[in-house]
């Protein structure tokens, strides 16, 4: 499939070019849309744009050609309601975890007390409602991430970017935030766009997965997921799985990017 038959974000022939017209090509014509509700994985190499791209439907940076639309409307800055979760949490030390999530309120000028109880909700939903108090220090790496995810939810975004923010974790960790952000979009709905370089996060998550090239970052798969909109950790034992991912992994292959 192209593209979602209504599509939330449109982006046609982006390019962007870093250092301009002769400097250095990071994205090359991409055009994809992506639809209400989707949860779309950018899957690639490092360094092949996919944070790029990500960086432009957030509007933090602008495409040197193309265009990108959310709702029909060029994106010129960030959206509103858009949440954001990287992978450094960037959580502040001198607040506790309650205060931290809180922040998107703050920032927008909104009461924090009236979000107090989504925060809460969040919290306990991730498994940290004892934590609320707590302080980053005393939080251990996925404790830290899950905070940072439900900052990026606070405002009940209709869109969330997301760009690697397991990739630092260790393994037993990343699965259990892959299950805990799992249920959040099973839950929320929310469009997500997800950046990784992992073959079995993107097809665990995914309702589609869009496959870019090494640098300059081309399209080259839209692959759109047939797998039970419900997903526990055993799914990845099933065929329907393991065919995706050796699919995947043999695309990666050809393009030179795994060697036996």
């Amino acid at each position: 499939m192209a593209g979602a038959e209504t599509a939330l974000i449109a982006a046609k022939n982006v390019t962007k070019t870093f250092g301009g017209k002769k400097g250095l090509l990071a994205l090359d014509d991409i055009s994809l849309d992506i639809g209400e509700g989707e949860f779309v994985s950018l899957l690639g190499p490092s360094g092949c744009g996919k944070s790029t791209f990500l960086r432009c439907l957030a509007g933090l940076e602008a495409p040197s050609a193309g265009t990108l639309s959310l709702d029909g409307r060029a994106i010129s800055g960030p959206p509103e309601r858009l949440g954001i979760a990287f992978q450094r949490d960037a959580l502040l030390d001198w607040f506790d975890v309650l205060e931290n999530v809180l922040l998107p309120a703050d920032f927008g000028g909104l009461s924090k007390k009236a979000y107090v109880p989504r925060a809460r909700e969040l919290l306990a939903m991730v498994g940290l409602k004892d934590f609320a108090g707590a302080y980053p220090a005393a939080l251990s790496g996925g404790m830290r991430q899950r905070a940072a995810i439900c900052r990026s939810l606070l405002l009940d975004p209709r869109l969330l970017l997301m760009d690697e923010p397991f990739g630092a974790l260790d393994a037993l960790t990343r699965d259990q935030l892959n299950v805990d952000l799992h249920h959040l979009w099973l839950k929320r709905r929310m469009t997500t766009v997800f950046v990784t370089h992992s073959i079995s996060e993107a097809v665990f998550l995914s309702s589609r997965i869009v496959v870019f090239s090494p640098r300059p970052g081309r399209i080259v798969e839209n692959v759109v997921l047939d797998l039970p909109d419900e997903r526990r950790l055993a799914v990845r034992e099933s065929s329907q799985f393991l065919d995706y991912t050796r699919h995947f992994r043999h695309l990666f292959e050809t393009m030179g990017l795994i060697h036996d």
